[in-house]
């Protein structure tokens, strides 16, 4: 059975060797054969078959397969070393044969070995190359892995922040089943139930809950040998009767089977005891399985664990005491840790505790208690405040939307050269906060404004989420964002010793006013569409042998000067320049361009309940309502994007927002945290409201700016954190007349970068096949597409050719010009004739008269 392999190293080995090689190192490889003992690895396949002999009889044992558990968050070390030594091979490899096929053209006879010389290089390209494009392929495990690494996202800090929580699975994103995609309940506290994007990856790329962590490697051996002072029998001093016996349970660490112990908890408490007191590490995890009967340990890296407050029979080991000093300074987290206060939990063993969420809701059986309930969501959740009043799917679109917000990403983001870079002019943080944005420090590096909203119809450009916004806001900085874009050029040196060169610019050239003496760019200068940025000239011969001093100063050279693509009519600002060199020694220069806009008809907005808006109109602030007390919305939203989505969350942050203005603090609005004091209750803000003289349901009584009378209804009107996303109608903005067309069809390209044309689909040539206007249709389909004039034999049906020279049309086929009419139809059409006939199918056109 066992096939012959291309790694053995003599051919003369024996097949029953080769077998049992098989089954000692390949088959179930994680259980090690020492002195060619087999019986673990026997007694794991007895174990195997049955729990599949169980899973067969009894419904009750199959495994969940989505169940979290203790699954590996990473390529393991073992596998990544493998990896690179493969690509070390196949480098030499390929390195080896070029230096051969050197050799052989020169006729040297001596084989060089360029292992020694190459390694150093080739492990580092190698390395390179995986890194950058996160291609991993090896040919050894048959293993294709796209997308193993990933570029940080540095739109904004939530963003950045986002991203290195992500966990992407190896699970393909086409196949449609909904299991792997729902919310299992072993993400609790370990997953973020909102944060996953929408789409074909839903449910598949989840994101680390607050608390989570991911547990490293460590040493195994003290580990086993602690096990086997603490009564675990060694299997293999067992016989079979005894494996049986009816109260003993199999011990497994790290997926391999130890031993077996008679009695489960006592040995699982001692271990717990041991953990507590810090003798073995704080992550190692202990779950007796009481279905399969089965103590598991686990000490391996890329588990998923939380911590939490351990509870002697139901009543907290945290007393008033150690929160006291916590807040003075002198203890801190790790102090807990290992004064036996909290434990870190993972997945496994979660399921033999019994967790309360607050104090005063254990019960003698309670064995841990909850840190803080706002924990079990994640990072970007837990921006959004009161989202427990929120429908559920409106808190995962903010999860989306809030890594879109423009904001800032670093307090050295001005000093930064990054490719695109997103910047607010004047963010704020959040009025209405929650403990998450204090934690991770969204508060010091904010993406919103605070912005008076009022929810009210008004103009009917409000229909549809659109928002009317204030043009006086506008113009005292609302909204207002500065798009930074880099462009590298490099000054090249070519094999035969010529480079490109930097000329001073020409007087009076309009296309060149923004240069210096230098020839580049100068920073400050404002610079538009189709300006030249660098006057650059490369020579025209690169090839060859190098040239002396003299022959180079005769080279000639080729205009490629640097042309700055904007878009047309806006002017942006040179903001540095940076010059540097690349690997290769060359001059590298980097420009930074700026470009500071304002918000305008078409830019999206979004509060942070996943209530997006487009721009709708901007209106002068004369004609805008205004409140007896003379405030003036920034905004105002349509009152029917509430009714049906359900985000109740916006309206108490619009209170508490008000209330925090008029009483000169921050109010919280923490996941769950009416309870603990995390979040203002409504009836609270609604007192503080009263005492300062406005309504206790935050309306407001507003005259109209048009009319000058008081409006017929009080409006809801406060303070709502309102983020502006990357989606700006100048970048997307796009029309064409004629452009550039595809070489193979002769259609217009597609795509704005590509200047492309608009296309006319299968629906929308239906609506024009409905209203009847047949011949826009036709300029649409034929005219403005791939139109062409084709000559065709009425006689064979085969196309013919137009002879300039006798001023005749001709077919080939016939061999003359009798029968040959003229006909348009798309170029794309002849295309594919003539491409069915090099197949040997003849398509023939049966052409009447028109």
């Amino acid at each position: 059975m066992v096939k012959r392999s291309t790694y053995s190293s003599s051919s003369t080995e024996k097949q029953e060797n080769r077998a049992l090689a098989i089954l000692r190192d390949v088959f179930i490889a994680n259980v090690p054969v020492r002195k060619n003992n087999f019986r673990p690895k026997c007694i794991y396949v007895a174990v195997m078959l049955r729990r599949m002999m169980e899973a067969l009889l009894n419904k009750d044992a199959m495994d969940d397969k989505d169940y979290v558990g203790n699954k590996r968050l990473e390529l393991s070390g073992q596998l990544i070393s493998l990896l690179f030594e493969d690509l070390f091979k196949t480098m030499i490899t390929e390195v080896q044969k070029t230096a051969d096929t050197l050799l052989v053209k020169q006729n040297r006879s001596s084989r060089f070995d360029f292992s020694q010389y190459i390694v150093r290089d080739s492990i580092t390209n190698g390395l390179e190359r995986a890194l950058s494009t996160g291609n991993w392929d090896v040919k050894r495990f048959r293993m294709n892995r796209k997308g193993v690494t990933q570029v940080l996202v540095r739109l904004s800090y939530m963003a950045s922040l986002g991203h290195m929580t992500r966990i992407s699975p190896q699970f393909e994103k086409s196949r449609k089943v909904s299991g792997p995609r729902a919310l299992q309940p072993s993400q609790w506290g370990m997953l973020c139930p909102c944060d996953t994007p929408e789409g074909e990856a839903c449910g598949l790329v989840k994101n680390l809950a607050l608390m989570t962590h991911v547990t490293t490697d460590e040493e195994e051996s003290p580990l086993i040998s602690l096990c086997k002072c603490l009564g675990v029998e060694d299997l293999e001093l067992l016989s079979g009767e005894e494996l049986h016996t009816p109260n003993s349970f199999l011990v497994i660490f790290n997926g391999l089977i130890l031993g077996k112990h008679r009695r489960p908890q006592q040995f699982a408490n001692a271990m717990r005891k041991l953990r507590r007191a810090g003798k073995i590490g704080e992550f190692v995890s202990v779950f007796v399985n009481e279905k399969q009967r089965a103590v598991y340990i686990a000490s391996d890296g890329g588990r998923v664990c939380r911590p939490l407050v351990i509870a002697d029979k139901g009543v907290s080991r945290i007393k008033e005491h150690h929160m006291r000093e916590l807040m003075d300074g002198a203890r801190t987290f790790d102090d807990f840790l290992h004064e036996g206060l909290i434990e870190y939990l993972d997945v496994n063993e979660e399921n033999n505790a019994l967790i309360a969420l607050y104090e005063w809701e254990a019960t003698p059986e309670t064995t841990h208690i909850e840190i803080e309930p706002f924990t079990i969501l994640g990072v970007v959740a837990g921006l959004i405040p009161y989202p427990h009043h929120n429908q559920s799917p409106r808190n995962t679109y903010q999860c989306a939307m809030g890594k879109q917000a423009m904001g800032n990403i670093a307090y050295n983001q001005l000093g930064r050269m990054d490719s695109l870079l997103y910047l607010l002019v004047y963010p704020q943080r959040p009025l209405l906060t929650t403990r998450t944005i204090e934690l991770v420090g969204y508060d010091k590096l904010g993406a919103g404004q605070n912005a008076t909203v009022a929810v009210m119809s008004y103009s009917g450009y409000d229909i549809e989420d659109a928002i009317v916004m204030n043009k006086a806001s506008l113009d005292r900085g609302f909204g207002r964002c500065i798009v930074l874009k880099k462009y590298t050029c490099t000054n090249q040196k070519y094999e035969n010793g010529a480079s490109d060169r930097i000329l001073r610019p020409r007087k009076n050239e309009e296309r060149e006013r923004v240069l210096d003496d230098d020839g580049l760019a100068a920073p400050g200068e404002i610079i538009r569409h189709g300006d030249i940025y660098i006057n650059k000239e490369s020579p025209i011969e690169t090839r060859g042998p190098l040239k002396s001093a003299a022959a180079l100063a005769d080279v000639k050279y080729r205009p490629c000067a640097q042309i700055f693509k904007g878009t047309e009519g806006e002017s942006c600002v040179v903001d540095r320049v940076a010059l540097c060199s690349d690997k290769n020694n060359n001059l590298c220069i980097k420009y930074k361009i700026r470009h500071t806009r304002r918000p305008e008809v078409g830019d999206k907005f979004s509060s942070r309940h996943g209530q997006k808006g487009v721009c709708g109109t901007i209106i002068q602030q004369e004609d805008f309502p205004f409140s007896e007390r003379g405030i003036c919305p920034d905004l105002i939203m349509n009152p029917h994007g509430f009714p049906s989505r359900m985000t109740v969350g916006k309206m108490i942050e619009l209170l508490g927002g008000k209330a925090g203005v008029s009483c000169g603090r921050f109010h919280y609005g923490s996941a769950f945290g009416e309870p603990s004091g995390h979040a203002d209750r409504v009836e609270a803000i609604s007192e503080t409201l009263v005492k300062h003289g406005f309504s206790y349901n935050g309306k407001d009584f507003i005259y109209s700016g048009i009319t000058g009378c008081p409006l017929q209804a009080y409006i809801f009107m406060g303070p709502i954190y309102y983020q502006k996303l990357k989606h700006m109608v100048l970048d997307k903005m796009h029309a064409r007349g004629s452009g550039p067309r595809v070489m193979l069809t002769r259609q217009p390209t597609d795509g704005r970068a590509r200047n492309g044309g608009l296309r006319v689909g299968e629906m929308e040539k239906d609506c024009l096949v409905a209203y009847g206007t047949s011949m826009l249709l036709y300029e649409r389909l034929m005219v403005s597409s791939d139109q062409f004039e084709a000559q065709v034999c009425r006689a064979c049906g085969l196309l013919g050719y137009y002879n300039q020279k006798l001023k005749a049309a001709m077919c080939t086929t016939c061999k003359n010009g009798d029968k040959v009419s003229t006909m348009k139809l798309p170029y794309a059409c002849k295309l594919l004739i003539q491409e069915l006939q090099s197949m040997n199918i003849v398509p023939r056109l049966k052409l009447a008269e028109a």
